[in-house]
């Protein structure tokens, strides 16, 4: 992978400009507050990122409300904070429109849409969690279960601080392999609302089958959706269009959420 640590850094640098607003109807002071901009990394979540958010917009709130936990909204849309940021932009933004426009609420949490999240901590357990899910696909879950817990919090650490030589230096082991085989499976998530109404869809695919190196349009064809019934359409990551020749061993290697997983989302060309 040496050759290719450029794309790793690439990624991980990827940023977005977020414009955060406080609902209106949540506005407690004469005057709504301004409102906040932030540089926002498409890697992370958004609870590792908003202690600023919130400490600007709380003192607007109506008192009894200021402990309560915050969320975002786009376009109607709760947004998940366990979905990487970078993936959420990409699922519901449609028109590419920069600062990413986002309102933030304090009442009336929707948790039958979103998971609660208290801490920091909680986003932990489910980074680790996911990594032990991708592991498992990608090598039987031995390469977690062989690593210390500094190597865990490592990866943990290099995350919440964006520190991209602290979280490789860790997940590197995590993308170990058989050249000849590659992974066991590749761990990824496909996203494709305009087709199904299941979140995503999931299933277990092989990089190299009869030492033929499959790519992203063999992933989709496995999917036993049509995915021309809707018109022309991109295979997009990271806000980039993938080509459908593309391995999926590479791509599972250098475009993989720190989570180690591949979120792929369907976003379909508007004529």
């Amino acid at each position: 992978m040496a050759e290719d640590r450029e794309v790793l850094r690439e990624i991980w640098e990827g940023r977005l400009p977020v414009c955060f607003t406080l609902a209106s109807e949540e506005v407690s002071t004469p005057i709504a507050p301004d409102p906040f901009y932030l540089m926002v990394p498409r890697l992370t979540y958004f609870p590792l990122v908003t202690d600023k958010v919130r400490r600007h917009f709380v003192r607007c709130i109506v008192p009894e409300k200021i402990d309560n936990e915050m969320w975002l909204e786009f376009e109607k849309h709760p947004l998940k904070w366990h979905y990487p940021i970078g993936l959420l932009y990409d699922l519901f933004v449609t028109n590419s429109e920069l600062p990413w426009q986002i309102t933030v609420h304090f009442d009336k949490y929707p948790d039958n849409k979103i998971l609660k999240c208290s801490s920091k901590d909680i986003v932990e357990a489910h980074l680790m969690h996911s990594l032990k899910e991708a592991d498992a696909l990608k090598h039987k879950n031995h390469i977690m279960a062989l690593m210390q817990e500094r190597d865990h919090k490592q990866l943990w650490l290099g995350l919440l601080h964006d520190r991209f030589d602290q979280f490789w230096s860790a997940n590197r082991k995590l993308m170990e392999h058989s050249a000849e085989e590659g992974f066991r499976h590749i761990p990824f998530r496909l996203y494709a609302p305009q087709l199904t109404s299941k979140p995503f869809i999931q299933y277990l695919v092989k990089p190299i089958e009869n030492e033929k190196k499959l790519t992203v349009e063999d992933l989709l064809h496995k999917a036993n959706l049509n995915f021309e019934s809707k018109g022309q359409f991109q295979v997009v990551i990271h806000g980039i269009d993938i080509p459908l020749e593309t391995p999926l061993q590479w791509i599972s290697e250098h475009l993989s959420y720190p989570d180690n997983f591949l979120h792929l989302c369907i976003r379909y060309l508007s004529t």
